[in-house]
């Protein structure tokens, strides 16, 4: 297999893994995999409702440090300025999504394909401010 036919391969696999495991979380366990709901979730401890979270969490996290192993080349290029500018960035994406009433995940993954009104103009947001922000920062102007 030629690395162009890879790159057009590995992201369709991904994509129809995360289809799988959205779709048997949701079928078998009742749960939509919106991550930001989850883990709110385990700031309302409920007994009986935290061990599938933090298993869930724990299969994100896990499923990261095997792409790492397996193929580290993926991740060059990719830096962090710092970790306290990490933490705010995850934490003003955080409350956007407790804003928003969900995430990319939950709205754009599981609510898009359940057909929700609701998630399919939260997409459209996310979306249309992704390109904007990528327009903005590639030709140096502001909206």
């Amino acid at each position: 297999m030629t690395h162009g036919a890879a790159a057009l391969i590995a992201p369709l696999l991904g994509g129809v893994l995360i289809g799988i495991a959205v779709a048997m979380l949701l079928l078998l366990d009742g749960h939509v995999a919106g991550i930001s709901g989850i883990v709110a979730g385990l700031a309302g401890f409920r007994p009986g409702d935290v061990d599938w979270r933090l298993l869930f969490l724990a299969g994100l996290l896990g499923g990261g440090v095997v792409a790492r192993v397996v193929s580290p080349t993926s991740f060059d290029g990719w830096t962090v300025s710092s970790l306290p500018l990490l933490a705010l960035a995850g934490t003003l994406v955080g409350l956007g999504t407790r804003i928003a009433g969900g995430c990319t995940s939950g709205h754009g993954v599981c609510g898009v394909s359940r057909l929700s009104p609701r998630s399919i103009a939260a997409t459209m947001t996310f979306m249309g401010v992704a390109a904007a922000t990528v327009f903005c920062v590639r030709h140096g102007s502001t909206p």
